[in-house]
């Protein structure tokens, strides 16, 4: 399923299945695994009106992915804060 992006200064909300499509994880995976540990309410996903449904925010779940990636890639984590760098 190919979900097109708009682009501009506004959010952009997606279903489960939308957000499974763009970062290629199982739908599942995201409501059991990512959502409440690493997806965080109000930043990642709202609850629209109070209701079940949840809608996820494209840009900030992208953003913090791309951060993430690049502390992740910038050495190897040691236990007082710092990384060892090859």
């Amino acid at each position: 399923m190919q979900v097109p992006i708009p682009a501009g200064p506004h959010q952009t909300y997606l279903t489960t299945d939308e957000l499974s499509a763009l970062i290629k994880y199982d739908s599942r995976t995201i409501r059991d695994r990512l959502k409440d540990s690493v997806l965080i309410e109000g930043r990642h996903y709202i609850r629209p009106f109070g209701g079940r449904k949840t809608l996820y925010i494209w840009e900030h779940i992208q953003e913090d992915m791309a951060r993430h990636s690049q502390v992740m890639s910038s050495g190897i984590p040691m236990t007082n804060g710092g990384a060892l760098r090859g």
